[in-house]
């Protein structure tokens, strides 16, 4: 059973602003490319400079149409399961996954040529951030406190206490 946050409130305010900061990103980010009908993740995982023959092997013709369905579909359920407060735990870890792929398609490393990029990354870009961040949604869950889980928390915690 999920227990209330007991987090101040400006914690809370905090916890809360990440969750649906980070919900509003992911959820942007599959609406945009459901409603682009040239949109394919192909390109980007056909130059994937690490695991190669992997993201290769994902944009190949058999598997890219399921890839790109998949991408979108997971981008907007976890956008809109973290902005409604609705399964963030399981919404937090599908999303971690999923920048976990970006990272390792295009890592930062020393040595790896990098893409198109908003500045000089050493080791740590915008995805592992967004995935550490998310890690501490997962962590630290504030959906019991604003969101729908919390008419869940409050029946589990009225018939527990009856």
């Amino acid at each position: 059973m999920i227990q209330p946050t007991r987090f101040s409130t400006w914690q809370t305010f905090g916890l809360v602003l990440m969750r649906l900061l980070i919900g509003w990103h992911f959820l942007y980010e599959g609406v945009t490319k459901l409603y682009s009908p040239s949109w394919t993740a192909k390109g980007y995982l056909m130059s994937a400079t690490y695991m190669q023959s992997f993201f290769q092997w994902m944009a190949g013709d058999s598997m890219i149409s399921i890839i790109d369905t998949l991408n979108i579909g997971a981008l907007m359920v976890v956008g809109v399961c973290l902005i409604i407060g609705f399964k963030t735990r399981f919404a937090s870890v599908i999303g971690i996954g999923l920048l976990l792929f970006y990272f390792l398609a295009h890592p930062p490393f020393p040595g790896f040529p990098q893409g198109v990029t908003e500045g000089s990354y050493w080791m740590i870009n915008k995805n592992l951030i967004e995935a550490a961040a998310l890690l501490v949604v997962f962590l630290f869950p504030t959906s019991t406190s604003f969101g729908l889980e919390r008419l869940f928390a409050k029946k589990e915690i009225q018939s527990s206490t009856t």
